[in-house]
């Protein structure tokens, strides 16, 4: 297994929003580079960015137009080279984006693909026999070309699907096995892919709804065939680049049993993140930080033990902040409950993510109107907050690609100078992290996980204590009478005869025996 992974703090960038070095109203990739030494003063050891690769935006880059080249709107190939470089200069890793499952209308394989005569790239996308064929169960998009047949697209009408073919045929017309030539073909062409910016330099990749290849292909907790493609990328990446590293958006613990070395916890009904802090009451539960304390600890012990026990040790959870598909938990929390969260979320097992922005408390802006089709996505992925200058210190431009939000607390110049800011905690955090093996370790361990009382659970000799209530609690956990927490959020808990006495709105870390 790859061993640096076992000790990164990632941090997501979503490239048009964080830097704009160049005044166009769009981050760059200068910018980015510019800013590496604030990333890595955050105690992140690792980048993972969101698309670069050229695009028309039709979805936020997400819709490839060429998988091999760099998007003019972020720079040249050698602004990306110049970035690579500066980053493993100052020891940071990092990740790209990979969008295996579809690309954009405008991919020229694509539009060789669609031209009426038959050619070598016709079967390299999804098509129906027919224009009048519309198939129920997917999305086919039909007289935008002149081939006969319609193309199956992943989400939006600009994302034709890639051929990987289908593990279970219901239409012989149209519908390809997943073993036939086409789909090898398929797989080889994303190896290329692959291949082309780990020989650039690039550490891994986040694998976009990497359960999203072979259709007709069970449910996303199983996945056979698309499991089996992955599973043979993770045999090149063994034999020909054994520290690259493979991190999947699946959300199911299945993923590390097709091959990748890291599974993001998505914000899904039911799992640990969404029980944590973002189960509302129409979902039939309320988050553990419900203010009223409505939510339920031993919820979230058992969903968090059964994905850990899943693993098996066999790779890592990917624990994120929020990321550029999921509203920001600001506003709906205070800073000081943020800290809270970090401090849980971070402390468990797994592989943190944080998205930009998190660290000083960024707001998701509701109802923002729709740019790139971000849709409800785009309030989430506003422009960086670095000052209280014009553009909140992101750019100079007279109008930027979304607006920027002014706050004289929520920026980084202002938070850089309070002590007790929530960027200074999230580097105190990560610091105190790093100092203690036990929290990269496998070990886990729920000691008092009851309602919405204090969650209780073991890192090794590590003991974390965390109130989510505005109110006094007490743990029924036995410590030694001198014992002192070592890291604390709120004020310190305190060890009682046999309990722990453990203050309103508090994290608190205590060393055993």
């Amino acid at each position: 297994m790859t061993t640096w992974l076992k000790s990164a703090v990632f941090y997501e960038i979503y490239p048009n929003s964080f830097c704009d070095a160049n005044g166009d109203g769009y981050g760059d990739l200068v910018g980015i580079t510019s800013k590496l030494d604030y990333v890595r003063s955050l105690g992140a050891n690792a980048i993972w960015l969101n698309p670069i690769y050229d695009s028309p935006f039709m979805d936020g880059g997400y819709d490839v137009r060429d998988y091999f080249k760099v998007s003019p709107r972020f720079g040249t190939e050698k602004d990306f080279d110049m970035f690579l470089a500066a980053a493993h200069a100052k020891g940071m890793k990092v990740i790209l984006d990979l969008v295996p499952g579809h690309t954009s209308e405008q991919n020229p394989d694509f539009l060789k693909s669609a031209e009426p005569v038959e050619n070598e790239l016709s079967d390299r996308f999804i098509w129906t026999k027919g224009e009048w064929s519309f198939p129920e169960g997917f999305k086919a998009i039909g007289g935008r070309h002149n081939r006969q047949g319609n193309y199956i697209v992943n989400f939006f009408s600009t994302q034709p699907a890639l051929n990987y073919g289908f593990n279970r045929i219901d239409d012989p017309s149209w519908q390809m096995p997943h073993d036939c030539d086409a789909a090898k073909k398929t797989r080889e062409w994303l190896k290329s892919v692959i291949r082309f910016w780990l020989d650039r330099g690039v550490d891994g990749f986040r694998v976009d709804m990497a359960d999203s290849l072979v259709k007709n292909d069970g449910d996303r907790c199983e996945k056979p065939k698309t499991s089996e493609i992955w599973r043979d990328v993770r045999a090149m990446l063994d034999s020909e680049y054994p520290d690259a590293v493979l991190v999947s958006e699946w959300c199911d613990p299945q993923a590390i049993r097709a091959g990748f070395h890291a599974d993001f916890m998505l914000d899904h009904h039911g799992n640990p993140y969404n029980l944590l802090v973002r189960a509302e009451e129409e979902e039939g539960k309320f988050s553990y930080f419900d203010k009223k304390g409505r939510g339920d600890a031993a919820a979230i012990a058992d969903a968090f033990t059964s994905w850990h026990n899943a693993i098996g040790g066999k790779g890592y959870i990917g624990i994120i902040s929020c990321n550029h598909d999921t509203p920001r938990l600001a506003p709906t929390y205070s800073q000081e409950v943020l800290k809270l969260i970090y401090a849980t979320l971070f402390t468990l097992p797994g592989v943190p993510f944080l998205y930009y922005g998190d660290e000083i408390g960024m707001k998701y802006v509701k109802d923002m109107p729709s740019v790139e089709c971000g849709f409800a996505r785009t309030g989430t992925r506003t422009p960086m907050q670095w000052d209280t200058s014009v553009n909140a210190g992101f750019s100079t431009a007279a109008k930027t690609f979304l607006p920027t939000e002014t706050d004289k607390v929520v920026n980084v110049a202002a938070q850089e100078k309070d002590k007790k800011s929530l960027l200074n905690f999230i580097r105190a955090l990560f610091d105190f992290r790093k100092s203690n093996d036990d929290f990269i370790s496998n070990h886990l361990e729920f000691v008092h996980a009851k309602g919405a009382e204090p969650l209780c659970y073991r890192r090794g000799k590590l003991l974390c204590v965390v109130n989510p209530l505005d109110a006094k609690q007490t743990a029924p956990i036995t410590l030694d009478a001198k014992a002192k927490p070592i890291f604390s959020v709120g004020k310190e808990a305190k060890v009682l005869k046999d309990k722990i006495d453990v203050p309103s709105l508090s994290f608190n870390v205590f060393k055993t025996k």
